[in-house]
C-alpha cells in the first residue's frame, strides 16, 4: 500500500506515512516520456505528494556531464539516474525518470536496486518519433551525421514485462495519463486514480 496509517503513542493520532516509489519511463526519443512524466508529476503534486522528475536531458547536463553515448557511458548515465531515484524514493519522494534507457539489462539492474519500481514503456513507432522531432536529430542520424543514435544506429531493447505500456501514437496524453494513474492505484501507490 502507498499510504500506511500508524497510531502515535499516547495521543492516538493517526499519522500518514507516505511510501515513495520510482516511476521509470523508457522509450525512444520523441515518444512522449517527458510530456507524460510532467503530467504524472503534476497530478501527484495535486494529491499532495512530493515528486522529483529526473529528465534524461537535464541529468546529462548536470549529473552525467562528460559522458558520451557508448554502451558503457549510457549504462553509467542510467545507473546514476537509478541511484538518485533510489535515494529519493526511499525517503518518501516519488522519483519519476524520463530517459531513453535503451538497454534492457541496465534497466533490470536498476529495477533490482529499487524496491518500489514501476516501469512505463512509452511505445511509439520510430517513424512517428522521427516525424515529431523538432530538433531534426532523427534526420541527422539517418543521414549518418549523428552516430550511436538510439533506434537508428544503436539498438533500443523494448521491456519484456513493464507494469504499464502506453501507445502514444494511438492514445492522447490524457488517455495515457489515466492508464498510468490507474496502474499506480491498483499497485497501491496512490489513494485514488
Amino acid at each position: 500500500m502507498g499510504v500506511n496509517l500508524k497510531h502515535s503513542g499516547k495521543e492516538g493520532m493517526a499519522l500518514a506515512e507516505v511510501k515513495g516509489f520510482t516511476l521509470w519511463f523508457t522509450g525512444l526519443s520523441g515518444a512522449g516520456k517527458s510530456t507524460l512524466a510532467g503530467m504524472v508529476a503534476e497530478n501527484l503534486r495535486q494529491q499532495g505528494r512530493r515528486v522529483e522528475v529526473l529528465d534524461g536531458d537535464e541529468v546529462r547536463q548536470n549529473l552525467s556531464q562528460g559522458l558520451g553515448f557508448s554502451r558503457a557511458d549510457r549504462d553509467a548515465n542510467i545507473q546514476r539516474i537509478g541511484y538518485v531515484a533510489k535515494l529519493l524514493s526511499r525517503n518518501g519522494v516519488v522519483a519519476i525518470t524520463a530517459a531513453i534507457s535503451p538497454y534492457r539489462d541496465t534497466r533490470e539492474h536498476v529495477r533490482a536496486q529499487i524496491p518500489d519500481f514501476v516501469e512505463v514503456y512509452v511505445h511509439c513507432p520510430l517513424e512517428v518519433c522521427a516525424a515529431r522531432d523538432v530538433k531534426g536529430l532523427y534526420q541527422k542520424a539517418m543521414a549518418g551525421e549523428i552516430g550511436q543514435f538510439t533506434g537508428v544506429s544503436d539498438p533500443y531493447e523494448e521491456p519484456l514485462a513493464p507494469e504499464v505500456v502506453v501507445a502514444t501514437h494511438r492514445e492522447t496524453p490524457t488517455e495515457s495519463l489515466a492508464k498510468i494513474m490507474d496502474k499506480l492505484y491498483n499497485l497501491g501507490y496512490v489513494s485514488a486514480p
